[in-house]
């Protein structure tokens, strides 16, 4: 199988979909003549015309709008989000119509849209365009959340999502987008609500999404290497569906658990994770389960103070210290 980038992955997913079904189109900020502010779109306006790629103006209530209104036509549309920081001014349109309109319609009208952009910090941009608000909208019913951690899931992941007659949040990793991973050629889906256990361990759960995956991983290794403490990792991959089947059978396996996320700990992510592990599997737990969060201030400006403010491979091997 070829190695291919997470950028190259997501561009693969939206270029194979548009030219599989004529409803699809993109738009956003600079997504058609150039390319896309961090050149996901690269090529997707030369190959389907200003008709099927749009470039916006900056008003992501405006443009979040138009896409909901279209999806509810029938239409496919992507929405690309320059950052999911700039998605807040379209609260009304994602949250309260996209999220909510198959309901109030009593199964009328679906809303088949994709939003989709970077959320992350670690970048140095400032608290504005830092935010993970992936638990956000994990909190609205009737929208799926979904956190690809590397080029395979996110290739997978995005074409299952185009092809979803419900909103579907992507939220991608501005840093992940140079990391390469094999894809096969031949086309495959992911389906939503399957965890993937990224390392099979028998000591500790080291459970996690998004980028903070990939945290874990390298976690995992230096328990092992310097602990001799054989960590599994398990990537979650979406929030909402979420796999509660998964997370509980490695609890049940490990007896352990580190919660890794991006996420601010208040509301955050994890919270809701171990509010499930101990409400369905207590009995199985030797330990208190632990948080590693970004830590609980707005986001640094400084770029060597925000690498310490996000979880680290570090922080996680000294808290999973502490449970076993």
């Amino acid at each position: 199988m070829p190695e291919i980038t997470y950028r190259e992955a997501i561009n693969q997913a939206i270029k194979e979909e548009m030219q599989r079904d004529e409803s699809v189109f993109l738009m956003g900020e600079e997504v058609g003549q150039y390319h896309g502010a961090y050149k996901v779109t690269q090529g997707l306006m030369d190959s389907f015309g200003r008709d099927r790629v749009i470039d916006t103006p900056i008003s992501e209530s405006g443009f979040a709008g138009l896409g909901v209104g279209a999806a509810m036509m029938g239409l496919r549309p992507i929405v690309e989000f320059m950052t999911w920081s700039f998605s807040f001014v379209a609260f009304d349109q994602i949250i309260n119509n996209a999220a909510n309109m198959r309901y109030m319609s009593g199964g009328l009208i679906n809303v088949p849209i994709v939003f989709r952009g970077p959320a992350n910090g670690g970048v140095n941009v400032g608290a504005t365009h830092s935010h993970t608000p992936e638990n956000f909208y994990a909190h609205i019913p009737g929208l799926k959340v979904i956190c690809p951690a590397n080029a395979y899931d996110a290739k997978g992941l995005m074409k299952m999502a185009i092809r979803d007659n419900d909103p579907v949040c992507i939220l991608e990793n501005t840093i992940l987008y140079n990391q390469t991973a094999e894809v096969p050629e031949e086309e495959y889906l992911i389906p939503f609500g399957e965890a993937d256990i990224k390392r099979s361990g028998s000591d500790i759960s080291l459970i996690a999404h998004g980028r903070s995956v990939i945290t874990a991983l390298e976690a995992a290794d230096k328990l092992q290497a310097e602990h001799n403490i054989n960590a599994e990792v398990v990537d979650l991959r979406c929030l909402r569906p979420l796999d509660e089947k998964t997370i509980l059978e490695s609890v049940k396996k490990t007896n352990r658990v580190v919660y890794v996320e991006e996420n601010k700990p208040f509301c955050g992510t994890g919270a809701q994770i171990a509010c499930l592990i101990q409400e369905k599997a207590f009995d199985h737990l030797d330990a208190e389960i632990k948080r590693v969060c970004t830590l609980d201030a707005p986001q640094i400006y400084s770029m060597p103070r925000e690498k310490d403010q996000l979880p680290t491979a570090d922080r996680v091997v000294e808290t999973a210290l502490t449970i076993l």
